[in-house]
């Protein structure tokens, strides 16, 4: 029987065999002209590149002081700044550097960066108020919520004036007295200095000696230790009224600081009062929220000032209760020691 020519022969494919995978390779080289295949699938892995560490640097809680309401950190011209701050990150890569605050009479150029290093950073040269500006890890950061103010040292004081505003002599020039009997040094104070916040509550205006000099700088001793006694004063008799939000208070400081000079004229004053040396103000505050201030008000506030002091003992100080002329205060000061008394 001869074989059918129509059928299959022994060894070979079927056509339609050999059609698919001619179909098969026709597709795959269209895929391959139309699409780039990842580099990945035919070179050699190179290493993931690691973003640089990220930094930010802010202040420390303890910059506020114990309240945590305290706005301002006092140095010395080209001395290392006590202005706590915290850094995340490589500190090498954080530089910092000081603004001056406001439009200055004379103004003060920036200071240049420099590197933080291990967190000690140097005073400006010249007084005034300055904002701390961190740079690092690309970004920059103004500090707005607490300044530095650079003071005048004591010595620079000539006679009775300093830098031409009239001061007068504290008894400790005119005594060998063995500790110091007169402040350290002095804030410049500027017109565009009067609304910078010292704390939540009080500004450099309040510190003003009302003695109706009008030349400008003039001069006041400012004592940290008395913006945060403030401060506490006023937490204490907000937790009275639920501590929510903190007791919206009025506050009027009837007096700040006194240049020993004006401190003669105040009638009844002691010749050492503490407003001379910055640790001292008479204040009137609603303590009962009812919209005035009267002798109920400074009864409260005393209250308030006995817990704080017992709470804080390195805050002891004097507590003076004033009723005069319809008008009722209390005189808070930070001198160290216990002293009370009515006025």
């Amino acid at each position: 029987m001869s074989a059918d020519p129509s059928g299959p022969v022994a060894g070979r494919r079927p056509r339609g065999g050999r059609v698919l995978v001619a179909l098969a390779a026709f597709v795959l080289l269209a895929l391959l002209q139309f699409h780039q295949p990842p580099r990945f699938l035919f070179a050699e892995r190179s290493p993931v590149p690691v973003p640089p560490a990220l930094v930010d640097a802010r202040p420390a809680p303890d910059a506020f002081g114990r309240s945590g309401h305290v706005a301002v950190r006092f140095a010395f011209p080209g001395e290392v700044a006590d202005f706590p701050i915290e850094i995340q990150g490589d500190p090498s890569r954080v530089t910092y550097a000081w603004e001056p605050v406001g439009d200055t009479l004379q103004p003060v150029a920036s200071t240049l960066p420099r590197p933080i290093g291990t967190g000690q950073m140097v005073a400006p040269d010249a007084p005034g108020f300055y904002r701390l500006v961190l740079s690092g890890g690309g970004y920059s950061r103004r500090i707005e919520t607490v300044s530095l103010g650079v003071m005048v040292p004591f010595g620079e004081k000539r006679g009775s004036r300093l830098n031409g505003y009239l001061i007068g002599t504290y008894r400790g020039e005119r005594s060998r007295a063995s500790e110091p009997t007169h402040p350290d040094g002095f804030i410049e104070i500027r017109p565009e200095y009067l609304e910078l916040p010292l704390t939540a509550h009080l500004t450099v205006g309040d510190f003003v000696t009302h003695d109706g000099q009008e030349t400008w700088p003039r001069y006041a001793a400012l004592d940290t230790r008395l913006l945060d006694k403030i401060e506490l004063v006023i937490d204490e008799i907000a937790s009275w009224h639920g501590g929510q939000d903190r007791l919206d208070v009025t506050l009027d400081v009837h007096s700040g600081f006194r240049t020993p000079l004006y401190n003669r004229r105040v009638p009844r004053s002691a010749l050492d009062s503490r407003h001379q040396f910055g640790d001292a103000a008479d204040l009137a505050i609603d303590a009962n929220a009812d919209g005035q201030l009267n002798l109920v008000d400074a009864r409260l506030v005393s209250l308030a000032v006995e817990i704080v002091e017992r709470e804080h003992p390195d805050l002891v100080g004097g507590l003076g209760l004033y009723a005069l002329g319809g008008q009722s205060y209390v005189h808070v000061d930070a001198r160290g020691t216990r002293a009370r008394w009515q006025g």
